[in-house]
């Protein structure tokens, strides 16, 4: 069929979007709705309408509940459907010693007759998928259900419902957003700067030529700090997104460490080895800066964040590079990157994210590459319940029975003591503060510290570094004209650390914090 012509699109949007038919000021229903058609309009009209209409966190679908059979039925606004209820039924149409189920949706209300609703179907032990575009009842089947664990989890907690907000057009521009911000091109410097713009309010100032610093590594000295933000590629795209949900703007960290004979080394929690694995390394100075200033292609923008005199003059060198040495060469530490963000039942999940999705996503994972979704989750989790071997399906199964659930377990404070099956576990962040731990920089009070429960904001934030800007490097910052109370040695933007040098250690820091963007407000004794 041929495409209505562009002008007929573009004067059927405005009566929709200005007309006395517009459901604002009448009852009447229109029979599409202005965003069920933008996708139709010339391109250079309807994708900045569509941008301003969505953001990329529409890719996340919103839990709306759980639909079983003991419970009676579940009721909720859809997107398009604006009445919707689901209910389980139970029946064994296969014979299975525990059968199988239909899962009732029944839709009505529709906002247009254009629109859709799409939902998400998941428990333990699958995810699945529907969309629904007729008011009327829909069903779908669980032919046969995993086993008795499954049976009886649903049976008990029901099949988890979950909504694609933004519908079928809203998803595809969401994933427009998304997917850009992990190209490798301006393209996606571009993008993930309009994200970060947009989403945390970071200002991306131009800096002055040179762009890259000319260091004196004579001042630089042991326990001084590397903050690192990418913006480009890969690692890039997945900063962007750890800075949105946790409001650090730095997105790696790296620690310098001098030997006995002055040597300069990096230790860096997630360097890549010649196997393309991600590792724990100390590596000689000139070597890493050689990479970021000419192998990192993702745009790294560094700042050196020097440790006050004080703080050096309690540094335990030995304590420090004994302890740096026992990691070198181990795994990156998958095992607690996600702990260090997630603190709260609900207080850290930029909406619509929220446990319920994280268990989804994880459970999807679980299927695909069962060996990552250990990695990242299960052994931490089975350590929470002190368990061991469970499975994901197995963990949430567990929560249940014990009367806790998923959101709950998953704010228990990871131990910096605990041990995995690969060792020691410690993520970009984690390395460098337990570095400082071991170097006494969080005496007397270390044994209430967790580092593991910190993120790079939190790094960052710590009172531990220079506050004297007549004592930074002479290069520091050489030839900009704005002060900033770090060196920046490399980058075309201004780097941004709100909250710098602001919090002196506590008791269990950073166990309960929130963080919600924007502001990303929490309490001082979190």
């Amino acid at each position: 069929m041929a495409s209505p012509p562009p002008f007929l699109l573009l004067l059927l949007l405005l009566l929709a979007l200005f007309s006395p038919l517009n459901p604002r000021s009448r009852a009447a229903k229109l029979p599409f709705h202005p965003e069920d058609i933008l996708p139709l309009l010339p391109r250079q009209l309807s994708w900045p309408l569509l941008n301003a209409l969505r953001r990329p966190v529409d890719l996340l679908p919103t839990f709306v509940g759980a639909a079983s059979a003991s419970n009676g039925s579940l009721e909720w606004k859809g997107a398009c459907f604006y009445e919707s209820t689901a209910w389980m039924e139970f029946h064994n149409k296969t014979g299975s010693e525990f059968g199988g189920g239909t899962l009732h949706i029944k839709v009505s209300k529709a906002h247009s007759w254009t629109c859709m609703d799409i939902y998400v179907f998941a428990t333990p032990y699958r995810v699945t998928w529907d969309y629904y575009f007729l008011s009327r009842e829909h069903t779908f089947e669980f032919k046969e259900w995993e086993g008795k664990a499954e049976f009886e989890y649903v049976k008990s907690r029901g099949v988890s419902i979950f909504l694609m907000q933004a519908g079928m057009l809203g998803t595809l521009q969401a994933l427009w957003d998304v997917f850009p911000l992990f190209s490798n091109n301006w393209w996606g410097e571009k993008s993930n700067i309009g994200f970060l713009k947009k989403h945390m309010g970071a200002t991306f100032e131009q800096r002055p030529q040179p762009w890259v610093t000319n260091i004196s590594i004579d001042d630089i000295h042991t326990g001084d700090f590397l903050a690192i933000s990418k913006i480009r590629g890969r690692w890039g795209g997945f900063e962007t997104l750890e800075k949105w949900v946790s409001g650090a703007y730095a997105g790696h960290t790296a620690v310098c460490l001098k030997d006995s004979e002055g040597k300069l080394w990096v230790g860096e929690s997630g360097h890549d080895n010649e196997q393309g694995e991600d590792i724990i390394a100390v590596l000689p100075w000139d070597e890493w800066w050689e990479f970021e200033l000419n192998k990192d292609d993702s745009n790294p923008h560094i700042a050196l964040l020097p440790l006050h005199p004080d703080m050096r003059a309690k540094f335990n060198e030995t304590a420090a590079w004994e302890y740096a040495l026992s990691m070198n060469g181990k795994p990156y530490g998958y095992h607690n990157m996600l702990f260090s963000w997630i603190d709260t039942i609900d207080a850290n999940y930029p909406p619509p994210l929220d446990a319920h999705v994280v268990a989804s996503v994880m459970t999807v994972w679980n299927q695909i590459q069962p060996a990552y979704a250990a990695n990242i989750l299960n052994e931490a989790l089975n350590k929470r319940l002190g368990t061991e071997g469970l499975d994901l399906p197995e963990l949430l199964v567990e929560t249940e029975t014990r009367g806790s659930s998923f959101a709950e377990l998953l704010t228990i404070p990871e131990q910096d003591d605990w041990v995995y099956s690969d060792g020691k576990s410690a993520s970009c962040v984690a390395f460098v503060l337990e570095i400082y731990k071991a170097a006494g920089l969080f005496d007397p009070i270390s044994s209430s510290i967790q580092v593991t429960e910190f993120t790079i904001k939190d790094a960052y934030s710590l009172r531990f570094f220079e506050n004297n800007s007549s004592r930074l490097p002479e290069w520091c910052n050489d030839g900009d004209g704005v002060e900033l109370p770090f060196c920046q040695i490399r980058g075309r933007y201004r780097m941004e650390l709100p909250g710098y040098n602001t919090v002196d250690p506590y008791p269990h820091m950073n166990e309960m914090c929130p963080s919600l963007p924007p502001k990303y407000s929490r309490p001082s004794d979190c």
